[in-house]
């Protein structure tokens, strides 16, 4: 949650007036690495937006979340339409482990029942675009790519207004 990536991405987007919430799992809180119950992942996705539309009643919540934060957020809404959610964003979708190119991590996604937008990296090693793109077009008109070219901070910088600091989206 303090990961200076989320920190900038927080203020470029307060620069547009818009708000953003952020919470850590269970894990992250704990200090630990993982590990990654589902369940536990799932079920805190929706206890935050739920916390979120409770701290800003009558606005528009969009859900999501950088790399496993948006995958958890995504299998969450193929479950159970998280309440109140009109799309999902994810900065950085993990549609495999690096190394291990495959489209197993999207099969939830057809379930998924809201718009979706997939901010990626064309050289991002969880979501090579040879695998990422036959996903996309799978889900058709509900999902939408935005390819942040070379996936460096000082492109990014000009397009949402971060703060000067490195980072990359692989």
């Amino acid at each position: 949650m303090k990961h200076y990536f989320l920190e900038d991405l927080s203020q470029a987007l307060a620069n547009h007036r818009i708000g953003t919430f952020r919470y850590n799992f269970p894990y992250a809180e704990k200090g630990r690495r993982g590990p990654f119950n589902s369940a536990v992942l799932t079920a805190t996705v929706r206890s935050a937006v739920g916390a979120a539309a409770e701290a800003a009643p009558g606005l528009r919540i969009f859900a999501g979340g950088k790399s496993m934060g948006g995958r958890m957020t995504s299998l969450a809404q193929s479950k159970s339409p998280l309440p109140g959610v009109r799309g999902l964003v994810f900065f950085g979708f993990p549609l495999h482990p690096a190394g291990k190119p495959g489209i197993e991590r999207a099969d939830h996604l057809e379930k998924v029942n809201v718009l979706t937008l997939f901010i990626q990296g064309p050289r991002d090693k969880l979501a090579l675009p040879e695998f990422l793109h036959p996903v996309l077009d799978r889900l058709g008109a509900r999902a939408t790519l935005h390819s942040v070219d070379q996936a460096t901070a000082s492109r990014f910088r000009k397009v949402a207004g971060a703060r000067t600091r490195t980072w990359s989206m692989s």
